[in-house]
């Protein structure tokens, strides 16, 4: 059988690094290929670097078919659940396959909503109204779902969907990397275009530092918590501090303030025109 490659399904999943690529390589070489490549028929669904292997290498493989799909989406399914029951991909990796489930179960479900309701009218018409406002056989997934499906937290999720929706190519190149925690990407998503290409070129110590000032002019943006009834906030003594230290710390916290809010401004103009040029 002549194996055939779709180049959507070769990219469908995270590549290996050039590390993860040669210890395959060499464990290919030293004890053959061990595992079976799967096909769609003859498309390549799973095994595509070992298939590159043995073939640069004249080494002999398994392929077995899975007649279970139907549909590209049945494959891409398949492909995301496979990946997500093994243990060496990343958290963010994990987070990306499961938002991309997520997304072929929303289509599916509405899909399957609107065969409903097309059958019931034509089998009832006087019906049709109704059926047409069934639910989707298929729930809609939630945010805990897509959780539990990446086996991680609601809040990492939301932060991985933030990085998808912001995040300049190279700032997610870092996440993928490791350069920079899912958490603190999520933060420096928040910012310009050109100011996480700054970070990015900057390395490690630049990302985290601009993490870490987003998280502080956010902070100092909070409006200060009001003291709980019946308790009188603490006093403050200034008379041991400096006039000028105090009029200094003033200032200080009012230029956060300023500078949180030019943040924003500034993140709602680069949005807008992002908009305005995609329009």
């Amino acid at each position: 059988m002549q194996i055939k490659i779709n180049e959507t399904l070769r990219a469908y999943i995270e590549p290996l690094t050039e590390s993860e690529y040669q210890a395959l390589e060499r464990s290919i070489l030293t004890e053959g290929c061990r595992d079976a490549l799967v096909l769609w028929e003859d498309v390549l669904v799973d095994g595509h670097n070992r298939y590159q292997i043995c073939q640069e290498h004249g080494i002999p493989f398994k392929a077995i078919e899975n007649t279970s799909f139907r549909s590209l989406e049945d494959v891409k399914l398949w492909m995301i659940d496979n990946n997500l029951g093994r243990r060496s991909i990343s958290d963010y990796q994990r987070g990306v396959l499961a938002l991309r489930k997520k997304e072929i179960m929303t289509a599916r479900a509405l899909e399957m909503a609107a065969e409903a309701a097309a059958e019931d009218a034509r089998i009832a018409p006087e019906e049709g109204e109704a059926a047409a406002k069934k639910p989707a056989a298929m729930p809609l997934a939630s945010r805990e779902d897509i959780a539990r499906a990446a086996r991680l937290s609601s809040a990492t999720i939301g932060q991985i969907e933030k990085i998808q929706k912001t995040a300049t190519p190279e700032l997610v190149e870092a996440v993928r990397a490791g350069t920079i925690s899912i958490n603190a990407a999520a933060t420096v998503a928040s910012l310009p275009e050109e100011v996480q290409l700054a970070a990015v070129a900057g390395g490690k110590k630049e990302l985290q530092k601009a993490a870490k000032e987003v998280r502080e002019l956010r902070a100092a943006s909070r409006p200060a918590k009001e003291p709980k009834e019946g308790k009188a906030a603490p006093a403050i003594d200034y008379s041991d501090i400096p006039t000028d230290v105090q009029e200094l710390r003033t200032e200080n916290a009012m230029l956060r303030q300023k500078n949180a809010a030019l943040l924003e401004e500034i993140t709602a103009l680069q949005r807008r025109i992002s908009e305005l040029a995609s329009a």
